[in-house]
């Protein structure tokens, strides 16, 4: 499909071999290795975003390949209004070069705008501290959103890094404008008393710092994958230790119930003595167990918590400090730091 300068659009089929012939480029030049490339060649801006391939030249657009991609729509209704516009004096290769970098913006703003949604919700879901277990699905979900993330910050990186290569170089600024080498004289006109390479070194930096916007959004969503997976596991340990001190609990319980279960375990051997005789020895006995194991399962009790909490480092010893003012001298000792801040001050 090619687009003229005044937006009119005509649609053609033509071979690799002839089109390199009618722009005198080599065969290498038309190849685009790269997922993102924009190279001058020829008095040719040759441009690979993604899946849309052109070649600016200064009098026509010519986009290649695009069937089966997406981009008949912007194409016809987007594409074509920007390059009749004649809102500036610049030349065609600025006003092309223009609506390619920002469908190119707009396309990376779409996709972030379609994955922050879902990750917010997902990780407001997850990062709740009553939930006991975190749900397979909202993290199978949160996994997908990730991974479409790290392939928008790796777009994001590679659109950014062949705009800063051809930033640092002034050499390809000045190859990308066309216009220099076809009529020097437009080439010396600018509404704005600036060159033309100033105002392709402007058009580059400007969609450069917007690319640079999105790519601290996507870093910021990324940093806040990564803290809620950090509050996920805290809450995660904070019910497992939970449970684990409750069996602990429950397994002192049973140990001291055992270690007393062993009395009756005699009593019930079929063996006489003279105990079975007294009534009052099965609920003497009975009572004993059972005071006996609730006095061991509370020594164990204490046992736990003593050695399970956190203890409280102790501050370190400070120096004497002294305030000066103009009424008074107070020297306020550490010790009694609080009993004398309201006479320090």
């Amino acid at each position: 499909m090619k687009f003229d300068q005044e937006g009119n659009v005509t649609t053609f089929e033509k071979k690799k071999t002839e089109l390199c012939q009618e722009l005198s480029l080599q065969a290498r030049d038309l190849r685009f290795q790269h997922s993102t490339s924009l190279t001058a060649r020829n008095n040719c801006i040759i441009i690979r975003m993604e899946s849309l391939k052109a070649i600016v030249t200064p009098e026509h657009l010519s986009v290649l390949d695009f069937r089966g991609l997406g981009l008949e729509r912007w194409l016809v209704l987007d594409l074509a209004p920007q390059l009749a516009s004649h809102t500036h004096s610049l030349p065609f290769e600025f006003r092309a070069l223009e609506a390619i970098l920002q469908h190119k913006v707009n396309t990376l703003q779409a996709r972030l705008n379609d994955v922050e949604p879902s990750i917010l919700d997902t990780l407001e879901s997850l990062v709740d501290p009553k939930i006991l277990s975190a749900d397979r699905s909202k993290l199978h979900i949160l996994l997908q959103n990730s991974k479409s993330l790290s392939e928008l910050e790796t777009d994001v990186k590679v659109f950014k890094d062949s705009l800063l290569k051809i930033l640092d170089e002034d050499e390809i600024i000045e190859e990308l404008c066309l216009t220099k080498w076809t009529d020097p004289r437009v080439f010396e006109e600018s509404s704005l008393g600036i060159d033309h390479a100033e105002e392709m070194e402007l058009l580059l930096e400007n969609y450069y710092m917007q690319a640079e916007e999105l790519g601290n959004k996507a870093r910021e969503l990324r940093g806040l994958i990564d803290d809620s997976e950090s509050v996920i596991f805290i809450n995660l340990d904070s019910h497992r230790n939970v449970m684990m001190r409750l069996n602990l609990q429950l397994t002192m319980g049973s140990f001291s119930l055992t270690l007393f279960g062993l009395i009756g375990v005699a009593f019930g051997m079929n063996l006489t003595s003279s105990f079975e005789e007294d009534p009052r020895v099965f609920w003497l006995v009975t009572g004993f167990m059972f005071l006996g194991s609730g006095m061991i399962w509370r020594r164990l009790l204490s046992f736990l918590g003593r050695h399970l909490e956190p203890s409280i480092p102790s501050l370190p010893s400070l120096p004497n400090i002294t305030f000066l003012n103009d009424k008074t001298h107070v020297i306020c000792n550490t010790r009694s730091v609080t009993n004398c801040h309201s006479s320090c001050l």
